[in-house]
């Protein structure tokens, strides 16, 4: 029994299949999806209890700050609410949404879908396009009896804008966390578009026209919250007097002051429509922009509305404001011109004119798109009549930013891509140690390098021992065609006098033909390209040539030499039938090509 068992044990195991993967994952992607949407109603659930427990009013129900909290989450994700006790009693709409709320609603979702596709070893994974349509599907679920719960208090949610915003709002949220967990691809275009477009959107200009698209419209987020942030400094006086008449309590003050907070993203995108130029509507018929501020505003009170500048012409403070769409178009065409012609790249690699022209108008369309996006998301009714417009017109202000980050971005981009090709990749030092090199060369610098002369032949065997030595005579170290090859072609060789055209001293008292001037040109050219690195070394006198073939010996003394003399190369070796005739020469060979052993007193 024993032995079976382990046997049994000893046998590999077979992976267990999940059983229903498929089913499983949609199941698990669908209770996902219910669970994000608990966890955000949880945490706007836990604010409005923790400002209602602080609260000093003790005639307050808890079944109120419920339908409260209830209808502020369905109002994040871009619900329209109904405010029924007002002073007319007609019923009033509210639909401007802070923005701060959509995000902490839109992150569970986003997450949900992210974690359904992250890879874990023995769990299904669901497709990229079921993951977030079971988590929106889940979403919805949580959501509809919150609609039916809201319908009973203060604040009651329009059915049909619930019906559009929160399926819409959740599934785009919960796409971009499936479009995260693949790695963010970006595929080609469909098949429809024009051949020409999608070959002048490839090979990367989609991704810089994302970034740039990214940049610019955060350039012009960051740059509304600025003036925002500035003009409420600037009318600190007036922000301060509505805050503190708004609440007399320390828990009113807290609650105005996180409402005011989440709606500081608003103020940031109404920022930003104010300095494109179209503004943004204060009320039925009026306009606050750079230019003028049209219209009588209906504004209530409130502490960012409080900067709103009034009615009549505009200043040239309020011009400056231009400022925000000047600084988002040239960052544009600088993140596309940082693509299109990197700094350290190479001009073969750069894009064409044509090419970044087209992907800073990809990344001005997008940017447009966003903030016509923005745009309408920040807007909205406050009420009826006077209090119906509130925020900038999504339109207007998308062509406004289309405009302004197309004209300023493209001439930008253009230059800067000239500006970086100016040099073949190279950087202003290089180029300054050429001209450098340029001065101090003259017309040596534009002769070009030549091949090395000619080795001559190999001495006779029997010179070995002296050609090979380092007591100055002729040797392979002293053949400098192979240590200064690199040199110009007119220091190899001496001055001609019969050529007029030479440009050496016609007054050079060697020889043409003398091997020591070349190799004195030589020295002197290594000298003066080193910097004054190199010392002054004299060059070693060369010892005069043999008068005969194979007359040196390895005892034969050293001839003296002759600055005069004319330095001949060795002469090649004798043929067989001379060397024998010649007692002084090499030996004779044996009919097999080796020559015979050497003596031992050749040897020595």
């Amino acid at each position: 029994m024993t032995q079976v068992t382990e046997q049994s044990h000893s046998l590999p195991q077979a992976p267990v299949a999940v059983q229903g993967g498929a089913s499983v994952a949609l199941v698990a992607s669908f209770v996902r999806g219910a669970t994000a949407a608990g966890l955000g109603l949880g945490v706007i659930t836990v604010l409005v209890m923790v400002m209602w427990i602080s609260s000093p009013f003790p005639d307050s129900d808890p079944t109120d700050a419920l339908h409260v909290a209830a209808a502020l989450w369905l109002l994040a994700h871009g619900t329209e609410l109904v405010r029924a006790d007002t002073l007319t009693g007609a019923p009033a709409p509210m639909g401007i949404v802070p923005l701060l709320l959509v995000a902490v609603a839109a992150w569970p979702a986003h997450r949900a879908a992210r974690d359904a596709l992250e890879p874990v070893e023995g769990r299904p994974r669901p497709s990229a396009w079921s993951a977030p349509t079971m988590v929106a599907s889940g979403y919805v679920m949580v959501g509809a009896p919150v609609v039916l719960y809201v319908a009973g208090g203060s604040f009651a949610a329009d059915p049909l804008s619930a019906l559009v915003h929160l399926p819409l709002v959740t599934f785009l949220a919960a796409a971009t966390g499936a479009w995260n967990a693949s790695g963010r691809p970006l595929g080609p275009l469909p098949d429809r578009v024009p051949q020409w477009l999608r070959a002048a959107v490839a090979a990367g200009r989609v991704s810089a026209a994302l970034r740039s698209t990214a940049a610019g419209t955060i350039t012009l987020l960051v740059g509304g919250v600025v003036l925002a942030v500035t003009a409420t400094v600037w009318h600190g006086r007036a922000a301060q007097e509505s805050f503190l008449g708004l609440s007399g309590e320390w828990s009113g003050r807290a609650a105005l002051g996180l409402l005011a907070l989440a709606l500081l993203p608003n103020a940031a995108v109404w920022g930003a429509a104010y300095g494109l130029g179209p503004g943004f509507a204060v009320g039925t018929g009026a306009t606050a922009a750079p230019l003028a501020a049209t219209g009588t505003p209906a504004l209530p009170d409130f502490p960012l509305l409080a900067a709103v500048p009034g009615e009549g012409p505009g200043t040239p403070l309020h011009w400056a404001a231009v400022a925000i769409p000047v600084v988002a178009g040239g960052v544009l065409g600088w993140f596309t011109a940082g693509a299109a012609a990197p700094r350290h790249g190479e001009r073969e690699s750069a894009w064409s004119s044509g090419g970044t022209a087209l992907t800073v108008l990809l990344g001005a369309a997008g940017c447009a798109g966003l903030v016509c996006l923005l745009g309408a998301a920040s807007g909205g009714p406050l009420g009826t009549g006077r209090l119906s417009e509130f925020g900038p017109v999504w339109w207007l202000t998308g062509g406004a930013a289309l405009l302004w980050t197309a004209g300023l971005g493209i001439p930008l981009a253009l230059a800067l891509r000239a500006w970086r090709l100016r040099t073949p990749g190279r950087g202003r030092g290089w180029g300054l140690l050429r001209r450098r090199g340029a001065a101090t060369e003259g017309p040596a610098a534009a002769v070009p390098f030549t091949e090395a002369p000619p080795v001559p032949p190999a001495p006779p065997t029997g010179q070995a021992a002296s050609d090979t030595s380092l007591d100055g005579g002729p040797g392979p170290l002293d053949d400098e065609s192979e240590l200064y090859d690199f040199l110009p072609a007119d220091t190899w060789t001496a001055r001609d006098p019969r050529d007029p055209r030479d440009p050496r001293d016609p007054r050079d008292p060697r020889d043409p033909r003398d091997p020591r001037g070349p190799r004195e040109d030589r020295w002197a050219a290594l000298k003066e390209s080193s910097g004054g690195l190199m010392p002054d070394f004299p060059p070693l006198p060369l010892p005069a040539p043999p008068t005969a073939p194979g007359a040196r010996t390895t005892t034969d003394p050293e001839p003296a030499a002759d600055p005069g003399a004319a330095a001949t190369p060795p002469s090649p070796a004798p043929p067989v039938s001379q060397a024998a005739e010649d007692p002084g020469g090499e030996p004779p060979k044996d009919p097999s090509g080796e020559p015979p052993e050497p003596s031992e007193q050749a040897a020595r």
